[in-house]
């Protein structure tokens, strides 16, 4: 029975993302950012807040990146539908889990595979960096690459993370951020530092979808 209704939750997901995400007015901007890392041979580290999770799907699917998602039960769903929009899924949080998924993570990102992050979850505090991302670069020398996707019209659940869900025909916004280098050779202890820098990246993203 869990299996099925796993199944079924998995396709219905697919099928909402995909069929809101065809009707939208797409811009994107920054897209460069993302091609200057490629061309210096790294993989990106992407984060977005949890919040967001619908539309980034959407729009980055299909390019095989390695999505952390929870070992909850939630998790066993949201994998089941990001593997129908042709994600790969790494399973862990930073409550259960985490030292796998960080392993994972490490490998995926040095064979040459982009990897995600929704960087507050998965439960929260909302709109707050935690460390995953940051360590990972450290310890790959690949970039953290900040994104933010927004829709002008939109449902806004009353969820911690406050998830969005784009209206019909809306107009969307993707808007990449600067890629963001940890020294691999930093201590530990001075991480807080890029934690910050992602941090006001992000929040830096989200003031900019005033440009509706």
């Amino acid at each position: 029975m869990k299996r099925l209704k796993a199944h079924v939750f998995s396709l219905l997901g697919y099928l909402i993302i995909l069929g809101l995400g065809k009707t939208l007015n797409w811009r994107v901007v920054g897209w460069d950012r993302l091609e200057s890392v490629y061309r210096v041979g790294k993989t990106p580290i992407m984060v977005f807040w949890h919040g967001r999770i619908f539309m980034a799907s959407y729009y980055f699917r299909n390019r095989g990146i390695v999505v952390m998602t929870s070992r909850h039960r939630d998790g066993d769903y949201i994998a089941g539908v990001i593997h129908k929009l042709g994600y790969e899924a790494a399973r862990g949080s930073s409550s259960r889990g985490s030292l796998g998924a960080a392993r994972e993570a490490l490998k995926a990102v040095r064979s040459g595979k982009d990897i995600g992050f929704a960087i507050d979850g998965p439960r929260g505090p909302r709109c707050v960096v935690k460390r995953g991302p940051t360590y990972i670069a450290w310890k790959s020398g690949h970039p953290i690459l900040p994104f933010n996707v927004s829709a002008e019209r939109k449902w806004k659940l009353k969820s911690w993370d406050h998830f969005q869900i784009p209206k019909p025909f809306s107009r969307a916004l993707v808007e990449i951020g600067e890629p963001i280098y940890v020294k691999t050779d930093v201590s530990k202890e001075r991480l807080a530092q890029y934690d910050r820098k992602v941090q006001e990246a992000l929040d830096e993203l989200e003031n900019a979808e005033q440009l509706f």
